[in-house]
This record gives C-alpha cells, sequence and structure tokens, in this order.
C-alpha cells in the first residue's frame, strides 16, 4: 500500500464558499472534529490576511492539536521586497506553526499580465520565500498556482517553478488545478510526466471543480504519483468548489487501498461530514457520495427486492464503512418489498402476499395519490404503518387551535396561535407567538404538552418546506408541507397535506411531535 497524506483546507479554502462565514470559534470546532478525523494536515487560514485568522493561529498555540498538524497559508513574498521585510512572509513566521504553505504562479500569464514581473523574478520570488521560512526552521510546501494551465501553455517554465520550490528546501510540491477546468486524462498525463522529470520530489495535488470532476482528478492524481491530496469536507470552496475529501479519502482507502491515516476512523466519515455543515450553516446534499443521506438509499421495488436477496447488487461498498445507513424508500413504486422493510423496523414480521401487506400497500398508494410522499418522511410513514397495525398510542387529542396573524402600525407582523389539547382527560389550554404562524402553532403545541412529556424540551423544528401538488389550481391547490424535527439524538421528517397550508403544517407538526414520544417511549422499553 501507499502512503497517502491529507490536507484539509476547509478553513481555508472552503471557508471562501459562497453563504459561508467561519467566526474562529466555528474554526476551532471544525478543526477538532478534523482532528479527531485524522487527517494528516490541517490548513488554518491565512494569518497575514485578517485578524480572525491571527486569533485563530494564536488560540491553537494553546490549544494543541492531538493527531493533525496545523498550517499556515500565505502568498511568496511581493516584488521589490526581501521575505524579512514582507508583513505577510513575516505573519506566517509568527503564527507559530511547524509547517507552512507557500502559493506561487506557475503559469507564465499569469506572471506576465497579473503579476506583471519578469519570469526571472517570479522564480527568485518563490525560492527566497521558501528558503527563508526553511532557515527559520519552517517546514515549507508550495502549492504552484494554476500549474496544470501553466503547463499546457509552457511545460519548461511551469517545471522551472517547482524546480525553484524544490532547490530552495521545499518538501512537497503541490500541483493546482485552480480554474478547475483540466480534464482526468490530462491530469494523469501531466502528473506521470512531471513524476519523470522530478523523480525524488514529493508530489500533490489540489484541485478545483469546476468541470466537475475534481474528485477523480484527484484520485487519478495519486495513481500518477502523488502523496499528498488536498481537499475540503463536503466539497466546499469557492465558485463550484474544492475536492470532496468525503469522497477521495474512502475512494483511496477502499478502492486503491492506500494507506491513510483517516482509514482508521473511515467509520466517521458520515457524522464528522453532517457535523462540519452544520457548524457551516450549510444543508447538506442528500445525494452525496458515501455520506450523503441518500447515498444508500433504494426506491425501486426491483432493486429493494434484489438488495434484500444479495446487498452487493445495488450497493458499491457497506454504507457501515463510512458510518452510513441503507435506506428503504416506501413508495408506488417500491411494491410490497418496501412496506415488509419498514414494518420490520417496528419488530413487525409480515407474509409478503399476506392480508395486511396488501392492505397497508393500497393503503399508501391511496395516500400518495393524494399528494402524500413518503420516502422523505420516514418518520410520517412508520406513523401510518403502526395506526394501521395497532401498534400506535396517542399522545393526545386536539379540540382545537387558532393562529392570528396581525400586522401593527409600524409595520411589524405578530402571528400567535391559541391551542387546546386533551392529555389523559386533562385539557390545557395556552397561546405562543412565533416567527410566522408554523412556528407559533409549533411553540404554542409543545408548550401545551411541556408539563405531560418534558423530554419535548430539547425538540425543535429545524427545517420546513412547502410544496405546491397542482399549481393548475392555483392559490387553491394542495400543498405538501414537510418538517424536518431534531434531538440531541436524531434527526426525522413528516409531513402533511391540504388544501390549507396551515392545516397541512399542523398535520407535520403533529407527526413530528408523536414520532418523538413514540421514540422516547420505545428507548425506555429497552433500558428497561
Amino acid at each position: 500500500m501507499s502512503r497517502v497524506f491529507i490536507y484539509d483546507t476547509t478553513l481555508r479554502d472552503g471557508a471562501q464558499t459562497e453563504g459561508i462565514s467561519y467566526s474562529v470559534s466555528d474554526k476551532l470546532l471544525i478543526a477538532r472534529k478534523l482532528d479527531f478525523l485524522g487527517v494528516d494536515f490541517i490548513e488554518g487560514g491565512w494569518p497575514g490576511s485578517n485578524p480572525k485568522d491571527l486569533e485563530f493561529f494564536h488560540k491553537l498555540k494553546v490549544e494543541k492539536l492531538k493527531t493533525s498538524r496545523l498550517v499556515a497559508f500565505g502568498s511568496t513574498r511581493r516584488k521589490g521586497r526581501t521575505p524579512s521585510k514582507d508583513p505577510i512572509v513575516r505573519a506566517l513566521v509568527d503564527a507559530g506553526t511547524e509547517y507552512i504553505t507557500i502559493f506561487g504562479k506557475s503559469w507564465d500569464l499569469h506572471v506576465n499580465q497579473v503579476l506583471k514581473v519578469s519570469l526571472d523574478e517570479n522564480l527568485k520570488m518563490i525560492s527566497d520565500t521558501v528558503r527563508y521560512l526553511c532557515k527559520r526552521g519552517k517546514r515549507v510546501f508550495f502549492d504552484a498556482e494554476h500549474f496544470f494551465d501553466g503547463y499546457r501553455d509552457n511545460a519548461e517554465y511551469a517545471l522551472k517553478t517547482l524546480e525553484a520550490a524544490l532547490s530552495a528546501g521545499a518538501e512537497t510540491v503541490v500541483m493546482c488545478d485552480t480554474n478547475g477546468g483540466t480534464l482526468t486524462s490530462d491530469i494523469s498525463r501531466i502528473v506521470a510526466e512531471v513524476k519523470q522529470q522530478t523523480t525524488k520530489a514529493k508530489l500533490g495535488i489540489h484541485t478545483h471543480n469546476d468541470n466537475g470532476m475534481a474528485v477523480a482528478n484527484s484520485v487519478t492524481a495519486v495513481q500518477a504519483g502523488c502523496v499528498q491530496v488536498q481537499g475540503t469536507i463536503n466539497g466546499y470552496g469557492e465558485r463550484c468548489g474544492n475536492a470532496d475529501l468525503c469522497a477521495i479519502i474512502p475512494s483511496l482507502v477502499l478502492r486503491l487501498n492506500s494507506e491513510c491515516s483517516c482509514g482508521k476512523r473511515l467509520r466517521e466519515l458520515t457524522e464528522v461530514s453532517r457535523y462540519v455543515s452544520e457548524v457551516s450553516n450549510m444543508k447538506q446534499q442528500d445525494n452525496q457520495p458515501y455520506v450523503g443521506s441518500s447515498a444508500f438509499s433504494h426506491k425501486a421495488g426491483v432493486h429493494i427486492n434484489a438488495m434484500l436477496k444479495t446487498p452487493r447488487s445495488y450497493e458499491h461498498i457497506d454504507p457501515e464503512t463510512v458510518g452510513n445507513k441503507r435506506k428503504f424508500l416506501s413508495s408506488e413504486l417500491a411494491g410490497k418489498t418496501g412496506i415488509l422493510q419498514k414494518a420490520g423496523e417496528i419488530s413487525c414480521q409480515l407474509e409478503k402476499d399476506g392480508k395486511n401487506t396488501k392492505k397497508l400497500h393500497q393503503l399508501v398508494q391511496r395516500m400518495e395519490l393524494d399528494g402524500y410522499q413518503f420516502e422523505a418522511a420516514g418518520a410520517s410513514l412508520e406513523l401510518v404503518l403502526r395506526k394501521s397495525l395497532g401498534r400506535y398510542r396517542k399522545f393526545f387529542n386536539l379540540e382545537g387551535f387558532r393562529v392570528i396573524v396581525e400586522r401593527r402600525s409600524d409595520g411589524r407582523l405578530i402571528s400567535e396561535a391559541t391551542i387546546k389539547v386533551n392529555v389523559n382527560g386533562v385539557d390545557e389550554h395556552t397561546a405562543s407567538e412565533g416567527d410566522g404562524p408554523v412556528n407559533a402553532l409549533d411553540n404554542a403545541l409543545r408548550k401545551a404538552l411541556m408539563d405531560f412529556y418534558p423530554e419535548l424540551g430539547d425538540m425543535h423544528l429545524s427545517d420546513f418546506k412547502v410544496r405546491v401538488i397542482d399549481s393548475k389550481a392555483g392559490t387553491a391547490a394542495k400543498v405538501r408541507v414537510f418538517i424536518e424535527s431534531q434531538d440531541k439524538k436524531r434527526s426525522w421528517w413528516t409531513l402533511g397535506v391540504s388544501e390549507n397550508i396551515i392545516q397541512a403544517s399542523w398535520q407535520a407538526l403533529v407527526d413530528s411531535v408523536e414520532y418523538k414520544l413514540l421514540q422516547e417511549r420505545e428507548e425506555k422499553k429497552i433500558n428497561e
């Protein structure tokens, strides 16, 4: 097995994603999680560019990482200055990290038209900076920016930039596909050619995803000779993003049999991916390879039937290998197999051709014809099955609710919900305000039930979606409301369907609360 070093740049490149703005606290949380995963290098940011990154490096001087090595990132010295007189270079030294990554131009177009210096001066900027840092005890990586574009236009000069960094003491030279437009076949060819001409050099790869090939380009670069792979968790990054380490790491370990420090924690990969998306305030892509919630979901009846017999028939790996889970989605396309599987999850064994199975299948088909979509709301489907199979306990009865939306003279919109429920013969009548009518209903319902079910205190609504089912009907059309709820242990989706958006929302809210209470009851039984 070949040793491949994982270099994470989520805190620098990933922070350039549209919609992401990390606080120092956010960066510390992610750094600790990356350290837990076991990545070799964590690029913490550019200490010479902003106070936030300076503070981050200062805090990690005190709080040491356990497995990963922190890297400061910056540019070569500017033209007309020596490294010792360049404040950006001095800030890199002051960051206090053992490792520093320097980026420099390797495309003559950038040297001539962007930096506006001579080709020789650019080489001196690279070598001077690397040599200065090495003399101060730093271990240096060199990122050859725009390397593949530069190699295509002027291969001789692009190679000279690598040689300038290596001769000055750089440990690894990293070829960057900065514009993200290089084809995988070209990556393979160019890396192999560079490897042949720099036989003793350690090579790295840094790709962007502008042509949708960043992961493939990174993996093929390793096959061609690279020993360091740079990328971000979930592929975060500017424009179309960087190479996604959540796809690269398992591909290297499981497909190329590469030795990788993260391989020991591969089962934590899905949890790390979702943790970083949560801290980044970004919704995770359901269809993300390996770690997405749909990565191992099966809907078609033929697929589910085959999966129950031989999982390898429709899965390239066991989902538990990366900490994910297999899901069988129930819908009109899934046939009876999906119903049988879901029933099995609630410890109810049904016969494929049995009367109950046929009844449940027909019920699901009728409800989906009315607009329900259970594949995206497994919690609501479980409640439907439990009610039909006599495995359901009603936790409360609704006596009525009222929602008021008032626009005040100062322009403020006030939403208030009043609700009356009955729990075990006891009436509870409460009211609550909220940020909109659905939030007000949610607050009022949980407020009414809190004395009876205090476990609802750690539950909250985390997402809300509305879909018009028949747009031709205009404002009289049915709507489908999805609600995602979560607590400290899990998250779950429920849904409601109605011509009235408040009623549809109410259905989804009730399901979310009942599912929470049901799970708590089941866990209590197991613990007893």
